[in-house]
C-alpha cells in the first residue's frame, strides 16, 4: 500500500499553470483506498477545477495507473476526451503520474495532484496507515522476528536497543514502542532468543541505490 496525501487545490493550480483542457487519472487501488484517488475524490477535483475555469475534458480511474496496460487501456478508452486534453492530472502517487507520461505518445504535460508519503500496511479498521517497511532492498524480518528496525527504529539499528529506551518506548518518541523490545518479546514467545545474540552485518546500502530496476529473468 502506497499512502498519499491530496495536495492543496491552490498548488495544484499554480502547477497547472496555463493549461486549460484537464484529462484526470485516478487510482482505483492504492489512492483509493487512501481516499485521493477514487470515484468521490476525481468528482470532487473536478468541480474544483471547473470553478477555475477549468475544461475537465474527461477521467478515468484504472486499477493502477503505475501499470502501463492499464494507463494505456484507458487512454484507448477515452480516446476522444484524452485526446482535447492539454494536460493530465493524476490523482495517485507519483508512480502513477510518471507511468502516464511514459506512456503518453504526445508526451502532455503531467502534473501530480497527491504528495507520495510511504508504504504502510492498513489496519483492520480501514482508516490506519502505518509505516512498516522502508524498502531497502536488504529484508532482515527473517532474524528479527517479522518486525523491522530498519523502519520501526527510530535510528534504524541492526545490533539491539541503543540503551535510551525507557519503560519500553523509544526515547525519540515518547509515543512510539521501542522496535527492539517488540522484535525481544517476539524472540521469546518464538523461543528463538538466541538469535538476538547473532551480529548482523552493517546494510549493505548499494543495495538500495537508486533508481532500482528488476527485469523479469534477469535484474539490472
Amino acid at each position: 500500500m502506497i499512502v498519499t496525501k491530496k495536495k492543496p487545490i491552490e498548488e495544484i493550480l499554480k502547477a497547472l499553470g496555463p493549461a486549460r483542457k484537464i484529462f484526470i487519472i485516478g487510482c482505483g487501488d492504492c489512492a483509493a483506498t487512501c481516499k485521493t484517488g477514487g470515484e468521490k475524490e476525481i468528482a470532487e477535483i473536478k468541480t474544483e477545477l471547473e470553478a477555475n475555469e477549468k475544461i475537465v475534458t474527461g477521467w478515468a480511474i484504472p486499477d493502477s495507473p503505475c501499470i502501463a496496460s492499464q494507463t494505456k487501456l484507458h487512454f484507448a478508452k477515452n480516446k476522444k476526451a484524452v485526446d482535447e486534453a492539454d494536460a493530465f492530472l493524476v490523482m495517485s502517487c507519483g508512480l502513477g503520474g510518471q507511468s502516464v507520461f511514459e506512456n503518453d505518445r504526445n508526451k502532455r504535460p503531467v502534473y501530480i495532484g497527491c504528495d507520495t508519503m510511504f508504504g504502510a500496511i492498513l489496519d483492520a479498521t480501514g482508516a490506519g496507515f502505518f509505516e512498516r517497511c522502508a524498502m531497502c532492498g536488504e529484508c532482515v524480518l527473517n532474524i528479527t522476528a517479522g518486525i523491522c528496525p530498519v523502519t520501526r527504529c527510530a535510528k534504524g539499528l541492526l545490533n539491539g536497543p541503543c540503551g535510551g529506551a525507557n519503560k519500553g518506548k523509544c526515547e525519540v518518541d515518547k509515543d512510539r514502542d521501542c522496535a527492539w523490545v517488540l522484535i525481544y518479546n517476539r524472540l521469546k514467545d518464538l523461543g528463538r532468543l538466541d538469535d538476538l545474540k547473532k551480529i548482523k552485518p552493517a546494510k549493505d546500502h548499494s543495495k538500495a541505490s537508486r533508481p532500482r530496476e528488476i527485469v523479469l529473468g534477469g535484474q539490472a
